[in-house]
């Protein structure tokens, strides 16, 4: 076991993060549609912020924040995250990239008084610098998902929503390695709210993991790989998708694109391929043999075929009356993609 997330890690979080992250922002669907959960409105642009710093004041109250600060491997919303959150607590953040990061990234990360260092031209060896780093100056290593005070924090979000749509049947949240969904569904199981974990059709890491019995590598090719592109689902996901009230499915990048372009038009939002993820599966079509929305049961395996083969548990069609919230959580995109349908799609 040890890889549970409770109740009671999700209070902490909420009491720690008070104050000094945004309160999430409802917007009704309208004509019968969802309610959205605009995340993107938090600091630094996603949800990330919320777990950056719970993490960083844990490590505070315990006396365990060393004076070398923070370091972290990531040019993304994890990174933005803990910089903001290390300036917040008035320590330094390290930040490792490869050599070839956007320069937008790398301004944004200097903007929040990050220390950027640019190592090799892949992740996995900015990564291993990060390490070595870590060791070498004796700074807090963290994580941009697979960390239980991570997960917590993310965990906040759900709290949040159900204060303000105590009604709440259903909430939909997209997954790359897990952080957001283990934190939501921790904090879902405590007031009887399904949870659906969406994922892209070539970037299943938490549906392989149901249909393999744990935590296995998969390949990654979609359109929203940049925010949910992780090999491997955390240990804290498996673990929370395996929970009754808790459904698994896959949507096509098509569908992706579709979300982001209609979230646009339709109300000006412009959210990152990730956020648009999770409202994808309203818009796909099931074509699972059971053509039942159940729930995973004990297994996790609901709509999940041994073979995986991609064609089980698409998307997610709500029950007439069912109050459902969609999770847009992050913008960080670039708005000229907007218009123009990536060739993905």
């Amino acid at each position: 076991m040890g890889h549970q997330l409770g109740y009671d890690d999700i209070k902490a979080a909420a009491e720690r993060i008070a104050g000094r992250v945004r309160p999430v922002v409802l917007a009704p669907g309208g004509d019968g549609g969802p309610w959205l959960a605009l995340e993107y409105l938090q600091h630094t642009g996603s949800f990330k912020a919320r777990g950056a710093q719970n993490f960083l004041r844990a490590h505070r109250e315990a006396g365990t924040l060393p004076d070398a600060g923070v370091t972290i491997a990531s040019g993304g919303n994890a990174g933005l995250a803990c910089a903001w959150a290390a300036r917040q607590q008035g320590v330094r953040a390290t930040v490792f990239l490869p050599a070839n990061a956007p320069g937008v990234k790398v301004a944004r990360l200097r903007s929040y008084g990050a220390d950027v260092r640019l190592v090799g031209a892949e992740y996995a060896e900015a990564l291993a610098a990060c390490q070595e780093y870590a060791a070498a100056a004796g700074a807090l290593a963290s994580h941009a998902y697979d960390h239980p005070l991570i997960a917590a924090g993310a965990g906040t979000l759900l709290e949040e929503v159900h204060e303000r749509l105590p009604g709440l049947d259903t909430v939909l949240v997209a997954v790359g390695g897990g952080g957001l969904f283990a934190g939501v569904a921790a904090a879902a199981r405590a007031h009887g709210v399904r949870v659906v974990a969406v994922e892209p059709e070539g970037s299943r890491a938490l549906h392989a993991a149901l249909a393999a019995g744990g935590p296995v590598d998969v390949t990654v090719d979609s359109v929203a790989a940049d925010s949910l592109g992780a090999r491997r689902a955390t240990a804290l996901a498996v673990d929370a998708a395996r929970h009754e009230g808790v459904r698994s499915v896959l949507v096509p990048d098509a569908a992706i694109v579709r979300a982001r372009q209609e979230l646009w038009e339709d109300r000006r939002i412009a959210v990152e391929h990730g956020a648009a993820t999770a409202l994808a599966a309203l818009l796909t079509e099931r074509n699972d043999e059971s053509g039942e929305n159940g729930e995973n049961g004990e297994n996790g395996e609901s709509g999940a075929s041994g073979e995986n083969d991609g064609t089980a548990g698409h998307g997610y069609r709500p029950a007439e009356g069912e109050r459902v919230c969609v999770v847009l959580c992050g913008a960080n995109t670039d708005p000229a993609t907007l218009t123009t349908a990536p060739a993905a799609a």
